[in-house]
């Protein structure tokens, strides 16, 4: 009868460790997703002064547009949480959609052999931010999956694990397309 108790003590212990590594391990994934996109973030963020010097002399009038850019990228820096970065991402996705589509009055930008490479680098940062946002939000859903299911839920309580933020856009003017307006532009 011992032996049986030891037997079903140690299979628990084992299966205890096991759940909780497998927690552990969901948890870290999740880390690492959220790490690739904030390598990706800051690439974009990288490439930004090239792109503002490269699109200042021709787009003047929209001095706002660049100053925010670089109002974000500089907000984007001392953000801290999932949320914040998110937010930030999503308004300056809105603006460099802005410069991409006032782009196409100046023929002469467009043409230019800069603007032609950092948009081209731009959109392949594009691409991979957002596989990497998906990839963060597949990884974080199946971690905070575990943590609501029978068995590993009640692991992940005794143990203390937290469930975590999906990376989403919080704003209807981040999911909206961008107008451009030329009619009010004076000599131009």
């Amino acid at each position: 009868m011992v032996w049986i108790i030891l037997a079903i003590i140690v299979l628990l212990i084992i299966f205890v460790v096991s759940v909780y590594n497998g927690l552990v391990t969901a948890r870290q994934k999740v880390k690492n997703a959220w790490s690739q996109i904030d390598v990706q973030l800051q690439r974009r963020f990288d490439l930004i002064p090239n792109l503002v010097n490269t699109v200042k002399g021709y787009m003047e009038h929209e001095q706002d547009t660049l100053t925010k850019i670089a109002e974000l990228r500089t907000a984007w820096a001392n953000a801290n949480t999932v949320a914040q970065k998110a937010e930030l991402d999503n308004q300056l996705s809105g603006a460099l959609k802005t410069i991409m589509a006032v782009s196409e009055n100046y023929p002469d930008l467009k043409a230019n052999t800069n603007f032609s490479e950092l948009q081209a680098e731009l959109q392949n940062t594009e691409n991979k931010i957002s596989f990497s946002r998906q990839f963060y939000n597949d990884t974080t859903t199946m971690y905070n999956t575990k943590l609501e299911v029978v068995p590993s839920n009640i692991i992940a309580s005794l143990f203390g694990f937290k469930p975590e933020e999906l990376f989403k856009v919080d704003s209807d003017e981040a999911r909206k397309n961008v107008k451009v307006d030329f009619g009010n532009q004076e000599g131009k």
